[in-house]
Parts: structure tokens; C-alpha cells; sequence
């Protein structure tokens, strides 16, 4: 089956958990169910239109405000169903400072 070849132990979700999925310059966003995660991923089933998902990196928006999120890459698609992997973010250069948003 896929998506059973995580790196990390998953918590299966009891109830349907709404996310969102966003694109990465914000010209797009899908609604879905979270339906396991774990540190390094996620499953997720996508309501509407999978097209966008060709993208490749995208936010996984965790709170209807967006201020919790997760960068993601695309790992797999079967059906409605995809599997995410989270981006960790690379680490500064001395002297270098995080961007501010």
C-alpha cells in the first residue's frame, strides 16, 4: 500500500482533520482531510482538483488562519489520496540572518 514506507511512526487520526493545501507563491489553495502525519510526513486526501499538486512544494496549512504550516514536497498521488513529505528548512550561513515576513 502506499505511503507505508515512512521513516518515522504516524499517528492515524480518528476524526476528519480539514486542511489545507497551498501553493508556495499563494496563487492556489485546495481544502483536504488530514488523514495520518508523523514527523517527517503526511496522507492527505484533496477535495476539487489534484492539477495543482504537479507543483511539486506547497504548504500543508494546519489552522484556518495559516499561521500554522508546514512546507511540503509532493511523494505521492493515488486517486484523491496524496503523501507529503515536510521540507525541513536548510540552515543559515554564519553571518546570515532569517528573513523577516
Amino acid at each position: 500500500m502506499k505511503g507505508e514506507n515512512r521513516k518515522s511512526s504516524r499517528v492515524r487520526l480518528e476524526h476528519k482533520h480539514p486542511v489545507n493545501l497551498m501553493g508556495v507563491d499563494g496563487t492556489w489553495r485546495r481544502s483536504c482531510v488530514l488523514l495520518d502525519v508523523s514527523a517527517t510526513g503526511a496522507k492527505v486526501e484533496v477535495e476539487g482538483s489534484i492539477d495543482v499538486l504537479r507543483a511539486r512544494e506547497f504548504f500543508l496549512l494546519l489552522s484556518s488562519t495559516g499561521l500554522a504550516f508546514r512546507r511540503c514536497e509532493l511523494v505521492w498521488i493515488d486517486g484523491a489520496m496524496a503523501g507529503v513529505r515536510f521540507v525541513k528548512a536548510k540552515p543559515l550561513k554564519h553571518g546570515q540572518q532569517a528573513a523577516k515576513v
